[in-house]
C-alpha cells in the first residue's frame, strides 16, 4: 500500500487489511484533468476577481495558494509524464454551449457558488496554458459536476480501449469527487492523484480523499503514479 493511500484509510477500511494493489497497463490507461479552466484556477479571471470584489479573498487564499505551489506544477509533471511515455491524456471542463447557460444541469443553477454560468467561448471556459490540451487530446465539454455524467467520456474512452483513468483537477469534493465515482460505476480502475487535486479548504479535501479512498479509487501521490506506470511501461 502506498504512504499516500494509507494517509487516506477511512473507518471503513481500518481492519480491512491490504487492499489488493491496482495494476496498470499503460496502454490502457487515460489521465483525465478535472476543471483546470481559467474561471476556476487564475487569480485575475472569472470566481477570483468575485472573490476579491466580495472581500472574499482571505477566505479562498489558501485554496490559490495551493493551485500554484502544488496543484499546477505537479499537474505539469505529471502530464509530462504522460506525453512523454504517449499514455493517452484527457480533459473535462465546465462549459454551457448556451450562452445564456439554459442547458445546464440544476447542480450549476444553485444560488452562490454553485451557480455556475460558462459559455464555451468565453476566456473562463479554457484551460490553463499551463494543462493547454494538445491538438489530439480528448476534451469533453460538460454542464454537469460529473465528466461521466451527460457527456459521452466513457464511450469515448472505452472505444480506445481504456481500463484505468488517472484522474487530478477541481475542486476535489464535488466535480472531481462526481467523476471519480461515476468512472468506478461504470467499471473502471481509478486513481486519484492527491497532490494533483484542490478544494475550497484542505479540510474538504482530505475528508473527500479519505470517504472515496479505495472504495471508488486508489488516492496516491503523483510520484507514486509515475512510479507505479513505470514499472510497467515496455
Amino acid at each position: 500500500m502506498s504512504k499516500t493511500m494509507e494517509k487516506y484509510i477511512s473507518f471503513y477500511y481500518e481492519n480491512a487489511g491490504e487492499p489488493e494493489p491496482i495494476k496498470v497497463n499503460p496502454e490502457k490507461t487515460a489521465l483525465l484533468i478535472v476543471d483546470m479552466q481559467n474561471q476556476f484556477v487564475k487569480k485575475d479571471c472569472g470566481d477570483a476577481i468575485e472573490h476579491k470584489e466580495n472581500n472574499e479573498w482571505e477566505r479562498w487564499a489558501p485554496f490559490y495558494e495551493r493551485l500554484y505551489d502544488v496543484t499546477i506544477p505537479n499537474n505539469q509533471k505529471l502530464l509530462k509524464f504522460f506525453r512523454q511515455n504517449n499514455i493517452e491524456v484527457t480533459h473535462g471542463r465546465i462549459a454551457s454551449l448556451k450562452k445564456d447557460g439554459s442547458d445546464r444541469c440544476l447542480v450549476q443553477r444553485k444560488p452562490g457558488w454553485n451557480d455556475i454560468l460558462i459559455p464555451i467561448n468565453s476566456h473562463g471556459a479554457q484551460i490553463i496554458d499551463e494543462l493547454k490540451p494538445l491538438d489530439d487530446e480528448i476534451v469533453v465539454n460538460k454542464t454537469t459536476d460529473s465528466v461521466v455524467a451527460g457527456t459521452n467520456y466513457t464511450s469515448l474512452i472505452r472505444n480506445m480501449g481504456i481500463e484505468t483513468v488517472v484522474v487530478t483537477g477541481v475542486v476535489t469534493d464535488q466535480c472531481v469527487a462526481a467523476t471519480v465515482r461515476g468512472l468506478a460505476d461504470e467499471g473502471f480502475e481509478v486513481i486519484v492523484v492527491e497532490d494533483c487535486c484542490a478544494a475550497a479548504t484542505k479540510r474538504l479535501h482530505d475528508n473527500e480523499l479519505e470517504i472515496m479512498n479505495i472504495i471508488y479509487c486508489q488516492v496516491m501521490s503523483t510520484d507514486e503514479v509515475i512510479e507505479l506506470i513505470s514499472e510497467n511501461l515496455k
